[in-house]
């Protein structure tokens, strides 16, 4: 029952997770899409804007894939815990937890199953276990470290200060005088 319940958990999480990147990548199911995820991207400091959406997509939608399917062992689960870290820290950090308050409630879900099927693999009931497919764990290692650094980078970019409009602020108040 136990490789029954991974592949239910990989399914569902690894589903809704690559259907949540194929909003950002294609504009799927009511999706951003690509260029306007870029955007948002931007806005949040993380610039190039279609380099991090090139990433986060790839997360969202290709690790969910490999997730759902139980392929390439524990690398699809730490792209989309890698994707989900972005979002917490970036989206949203310094609000309550709480989805309906804008919180980090659902990444940290996706966080947790992530990191479980790191920690049990895929089960009997995954492509990984059909074709005899089994990542070297220096290459998982190498792949968690890349993955860490760049969401440590990430995490640490700063929005630009917007400048304000002419004629706005202390000098425009005095002009206005």
């Amino acid at each position: 029952m136990g490789n029954l319940g991974l592949l239910v958990l990989r399914l569902i999480v690894g589903g809704l997770m690559a259907g949540h990147g194929a909003q950002k990548l294609f504009g799927a199911f009511d999706g951003p899409g690509f260029t306007k995820t870029a955007g948002h991207m931007e806005k949040m400091g993380l610039q190039p804007g279609h380099i991090w959406t090139g990433m986060a997509t790839a997360g969202e939608f290709g690790g969910g894939l490999l997730m759902a399917l139980g392929l390439a062992g524990p690398l699809g689960p730490i792209m989309t815990s890698s994707a989900m870290v972005m979002a917490a820290v970036k989206a949203h950090w310094g609000k309550p937890i709480w989805a309906t308050s804008g919180g980090a409630e659902l990444p940290l879900v996706n966080i947790a199953v992530a990191m479980a099927l790191v920690l049990t693999g895929p089960g009997k009931l995954s492509l990984d276990r059909l074709f005899g497919i089994r990542i070297p764990g220096w290459l998982v290692a190498l792949f968690a470290m890349g993955a860490l650094g760049t969401v440590a980078y990430g995490a640490m970019t700063k929005p630009e200060e917007q400048a304000e409009p002419a004629g706005s602020g202390e000098q425009g108040d005095r002009a206005a005088a």
